[in-house]
């Protein structure tokens, strides 16, 4: 058998196999925050950040585009939903105007807190009870009680949620919040609601921040204002909610390290980065100009994550619990606007 020769000191190199950089997926990404930020204008009924998730969809199942996105495109998208959506949030906190929230009184604090400890509770529990794989119980919860997607993307951070749980359920919360917008506005004349009461009304029970805008200022400033204060003491309790989550996941995998081979922390560094957004807005040292632009940046940021969460959104997986997750979205959709209306006729 003859023996093939290679001369001394040379190697055989293996042969290189090219691997998916991030910055195809990161540069659709933003192109995908940039057409959300366009149809928005064109349309301005539709949140931005709605627009983003829902493009991201149909970015994953168009014929011509779907295998590339699911394969040289996936790392970036991927990136872009974790990386990005925790530099949003961080940003998220400068929004969060701490003296006017107080200003509402105490009694609105506790009718928060009520909201959202009963849509959190009576989602999670319907959630498990309805069978729904993986966290998307956990993680509709969030969404419902906290302010939908954003929240959504920052308990799955803690939690190590599977990827397409995060995707199916950052869906269905927008789906609903969208749906929102049109059947509110319907009921503030039945449900004899003036316009501060039904601002409170769709702050306390509409989940994303562009959502609770979209529905509140069909009934003028009044309803805006308030709505947009409740829902900002809402986004207040992001904090506690995903440090609560962080200690639950630490104490289920107590001696459980991360892949660098360090524990996780006990409170997550975008929950710190947002607290202390929150704690340098209430100084009043930035100028609004900065305030502006971070909201700018924070909104382009949170786009594209959820851009990257929705292109992750596999149309023929989530229709098979379709219908356990349409009467979990109907389910807590009432819990949600019945808790926050009998809460808001109790505080007026």
């Amino acid at each position: 058998m003859a023996l093939l020769h290679r001369p001394q000191g040379t190697s055989v190199r293996p042969v290189s196999r090219e691997t998916p950089t991030p910055w195809t997926g990161l540069a659709i990404a933003a192109g995908g925050a940039l057409t959300a930020w366009c149809v928005h204008r064109l349309v301005p009924a539709v949140p931005m950040l709605t627009a983003s998730v829902l493009l991201g969809i149909a970015v994953a199942h168009l014929p011509g585009l779907r295998t590339f996105v699911r394969a040289a495109a996936r790392p970036g998208l991927s990136l872009a939903g974790r990386r990005l959506m925790r530099m949003g949030i961080v940003l998220l906190g400068l929004g969060l105007g701490l003296d006017q929230v107080l200003r509402l009184g105490w009694a609105t604090v506790a009718m928060v807190i009520g909201v959202v400890a009963a849509t959190f509770l009576g989602t999670l529990w319907l959630g498990r009870r309805l069978g729904l794989p993986g966290d998307q119980p956990l993680l509709i919860a969030t969404g419902y009680s906290i302010c939908g997607a954003s929240a959504i993307g920052a308990v799955s951070e803690v939690s190590g949620s599977d990827e397409e749980d995060v995707a199916a359920s950052v869906a269905l919360v927008t789906l609903c919040g969208t749906l929102a917008i049109g059947v509110l506005p319907l009921l503030q004349g039945p449900l004899g609601l003036s316009d501060p009461a039904f601002g409170r009304w769709v702050g306390a029970g509409v989940h994303d921040v562009g959502q609770v805008v979209a529905t509140a200022q069909t009934a003028g400033p009044a309803a805006l204002g308030e709505a947009v204060l409740v829902k900002l003491m809402r986004v207040a309790l992001l904090a506690p909610l995903v440090a609560a989550v962080a200690f639950s996941v630490r104490g289920r995998r107590r001696g459980v390290r991360t892949a660098s081979g360090r524990r996780p922390a006990p409170v997550p560094l975008f929950v710190l980065g947002f607290l202390a957004a929150a704690a340098l807005r209430a100084t009043g040292v930035l100028p609004d100009v900065a305030l502006e632009w971070a909201r700018t940046a924070q909104e382009a940021l949170l786009a594209a994550a959820l851009f990257g969460l929705g292109s992750a959104v596999h149309l023929p997986t989530l229709a098979r619990t379709g219908g356990r997750a349409a009467a979990l979205g109907l389910g807590a959709w009432v819990v949600v606007a019945g808790v926050s209306y009998a809460g808001v006729m109790l505080t007026i």
